[in-house]
Order: structure tokens, then sequence, then C-alpha cells
């Protein structure tokens, strides 16, 4: 079924990869973009210029009934960068579900962080409250819970592959290695693909496996 999805963070790594997809299978896609960075988006897309930090500012471009993936986030992420999750990740979440509330969006797709995780504690503390948010509103929603998505210039963890693949041999440590695993940006597309494909009805969430089978199965 041919969708319109309104996308957050369009101008962002995974906007800029996952609005070419979602067009090139036939989804009409509103994409949300700050002043002065419209010629980020890939062609083919509505463009939205606004602040995905006042809902103000762009509610009334969401389609009706529409779907929302919400794909805004602190741009590299670190341990030290607290405050910005909380005005950054958490506000936007607010105005995006705002937004959906008003417009009576169908389905709501927000990327999280794989939890709980040993270290990004207050990455990983936003973003769980992000989540209860989304729950607490009541909206038909995926939540998908990537760890780390390589892509480019971001592929330095593939060094790390030697550990995983040891983790994963250990059945106490399987489970946690396979939560916080790495994701290829092909895969995170792929499984945002499906979730706007397949909405749902309540709300789920997509660990690191099931974003990588989802992608598998595309």
């Amino acid at each position: 079924m041919v969708r319109t999805v309104f996308v957050t963070g369009a101008s962002g790594t995974l906007g800029r990869a996952l609005i070419p997809e979602l067009l090139a299978r036939g989804h009409g896609v509103h994409a949300l973009v700050r002043a002065g960075r419209e010629a980020r988006l890939p062609p083919g897309c509505t463009r939205v210029v606004g602040d995905a930090l006042s809902a103000a500012s762009f509610v009334a471009s969401v389609p009706v009934a529409s779907t929302l993936v919400h794909l805004v986030g602190t741009p590299s992420p670190a341990p030290w960068k607290a405050r910005a999750f909380r005005a950054i990740d958490l506000v936007s979440l607010r105005s995006a579900l705002a937004a959906a509330r008003a417009r009576s969006v169908a389905h709501f797709v927000y990327v999280s962080v794989a939890q709980p995780a040993p270290v990004m504690r207050a990455c990983v503390r936003v973003r769980a409250e992000c989540e209860a948010q989304l729950r607490s509103a009541g909206l038909a929603a995926t939540i998908l819970r990537p760890w780390y998505v390589l892509g480019p210039r971001h592929r330095w963890p593939l060094l790390l592959l030697p550990l995983y693949w040891l983790a994963e041999l250990v059945p106490a440590l399987a489970p946690r290695a396979q939560r916080l695993g790495l994701v290829r940006l092909e895969q995170m597309i792929a499984a945002l693909v499906w979730a706007v494909e397949h909405p749902c009805v309540g709300q789920r969430v997509l660990e690191v496996p099931e974003i990588r089978r989802h992608a598998a199965s595309d």
C-alpha cells in the first residue's frame, strides 16, 4: 500500500538515505528541513521548512493520518553532550508527538537506541524517556533500537567485530552482544522501510536482531 510519510531529521544521514528508498517504492514523502538546508534533501520529496524543536513551525504541513518517521538527534553523540540530548533529542520528540496527535498520525516510527547499555548513559537515559513519552501518547508506534549504525565516516567500530564474534560464542554474553551489535546503514534503512510499510496496532520495539532480520527479508 502506498503511504504518505512525514520525515523529521530529513537532511541527516538516515533521512537522506531513507527518502530515496521510500520514493522508489512509490510512497509520498514530506521532508522537514531547517531553512538554508533545503539543498541537502533528495529530489522528489515535498520540502517542509521548519524547526524540529517547535511543532508550531511544521504541524500544519503534516498530512492527516500519515506515517511520521522521527529521525532527529544530537549530531555526533558523545558522553559529554548530556545537555544537548535533552535540548535536542527530548524536545524534538515532544514536538513531533504534539504534531502527530494534532494531525491524527496513523503510525509513528521512532529511532531510539539500544538499552540498557554500559556507555553513553546520558543518551540512553534521554532516549528511554522519549520512549516512555511515546508510549504514554497512545499512538501506534514502532521503536527501532540500533546501537551503532555503520556508514560514511562511521566505520571505526568495524575494528570491534572480532570482539563481537567472540562474545557471541559465550552463552552468557551472546544476548548482550547481539542487542548491542553493529548495524550497517543499508540494514537500518531497510528496517525503517519495513516499519513504514508494515504499521502495527499498538506499539512494538525492534532490537538489533530484529532490525537485521527485517532488513534481510526486505
